[in-house]
């Protein structure tokens, strides 16, 4: 079989890999991909992830049997809706669906539908109707571009100043590109990332992970796609822990999509706090977390080929389930400098074969040049160490991330102590 796998960033590379473990051994192609992801599949740059029409020449063109779409911005525009309408069968959620993820507002409203637990919120359309709220609120307040961000549009405000500095950012800048802003309840407690596989129907939780979106150590700095990540999650989701998740938030969700005509196929990420009176939901993706995957699939020991083709025909995970092994992964992001402002291109990087002989490195913002690997985004690699436990798969990332260099790297040094901390202390 031949498996197309649109996008070019560590998710994907992740992606890549573990389909490639398949038993169903697909030949495996990847648009636009990256210069690692280039070692592991035939690659085609000059096809853009959110180019809908060229995404669907390419896979009619090689005639493949399964697309597996990455990014969110390639499944808001409706590339699973196109694909399979050419008769490409299509891991996803359809346009529809996808709107989970593309609008918030749209996502508060079916979670309050739905019944499921989330923090308070009020949508905002202008600047006028933002300032007028920031007197009644209270504080700290989370502000979030009711719109598609690369993760990076949330803004935390511990007071009424920065509220309307941040309006500012969302109205006056349009630096998301958002015509709305989400005003919402600062919620406290641990974060947890807990994605599923749906089929329209049924829901298959993978492993949870934790991931760490600040750019700098102590969860201190601005937002960014994610700087690392770690599976399983010690303390917040053992296997009870996990199922009531999927009982109180996914399957309610899958559920009232179904009944609105729009059922949802393909990964549902949960973004939870868990609070002291339980789980609520951060926010929803419609797609594998980036760097969580990275983190949870070179545990998968199940055939990601199955899941995927189950996941499609409404009712096909009936009875299934993934399995993972007892190993821990523990993923470290190494950005580029300037990063999450804005990135540094063209640097060159070293000790990328040091490193894979130690963990495994999949690339998330690289290009090939005169021979050498450079940076080419904001995130540029992760580096995955696996061990017996956390501090064990934390020392072989570490390890590997520390032979690794190029001008401006950034790396935070925390991830996944928390892990290791909470498993040595009774």
């Amino acid at each position: 079989m031949k498996a197309l796998v649109v996008g070019s960033g560590g998710r994907e590379h992740a992606i890549v890999r573990a389909l490639r473990r398949s038993a169903a051994a697909p030949e495996v192609l990847c648009a636009p991909g990256n210069a690692g992801i280039a070692a592991d599949a035939e690659c085609f740059p000059d096809v853009a992830a959110d180019d809908v029409d060229a995404i669907v020449a390419l896979a009619t063109g090689h005639g493949v049997d399964l697309a597996v779409i990455g990014p969110e911005a390639a499944l808001v525009v409706g590339a699973v809706d196109a694909l399979e309408a050419a008769g490409i069968p299509a891991f996803g959620p359809s346009r529809a669906a996808a709107e989970l993820e593309g609008s918030k507002a749209f996502a508060k409203e079916l979670m309050a539908a739905a019944d499921v637990p989330t923090a308070s919120h009020v949508l905002l359309r202008s600047q006028e109707e933002a300032i007028a709220a920031l007197a009644t609120t209270a504080y700290p307040t989370v502000l979030k571009a009711d719109g598609l961000a690369a993760g990076k549009g949330v803004i935390l405000c511990a007071d009424e100043t920065e509220a309307r500095d941040a309006l500012d950012v969302y109205f006056t800048e349009r630096r998301f590109g958002a015509t709305a802003v989400v005003m919402e309840e600062f919620l406290e407690g641990e974060e947890l990332s807990l994605l599923a596989v749906c089929d329209g129907e049924n829901v298959v939780p993978l492993s949870p992970a934790q991931d760490y979106k600040r750019i700098f150590d102590g969860d201190e700095g601005p937002n960014t796609g994610g700087m690392g990540s770690y599976s399983p999650v010690p303390g917040l989701a053992g296997a009870a822990e996990v199922e009531e998740i999927v009982e109180r938030i996914h399957r309610p969700v899958v559920a009232a999509m179904a009944e609105r005509g729009t059922p949802f196929h393909g990964v549902l990420y949960a973004g939870l706090m868990m609070c002291v009176d339980g789980p609520k939901v951060i926010e929803f993706n419609v797609r594998f977390g980036d760097p969580e995957t990275q983190a949870v699939l070179p545990r998968l020991r199940s055939d990601l080929v199955d899941l995927f083709r189950a996941a499609r025909e409404p009712g096909g995970l009936a009875g299934m389930s993934a399995e993972f092994d007892d190993d821990w992964a523990v993923t470290v992001v190494l950005a580029s400098a300037g990063y999450p402002e804005s990135s540094s291109k063209g640097d060159v990087i070293r000790g990328l074969a040091e490193a894979a002989a130690i963990a495994e490195v999949t690339h998330a913002g690289t290009a090939a040049r005169d021979g050498e690997i450079v940076t080419a985004g904001g995130r540029v690699l992760n580096v995955t160490g696996l061990g017996p436990d956390p501090a064990a798969a934390r020392d072989r990332a570490y390890d590997a991330a520390g032979r690794i260099s190029f001008d401006g790297m950034q790396v935070r040094s925390d991830i996944a102590a928390r892990a290791v901390a909470r498993l040595a202390s009774p």
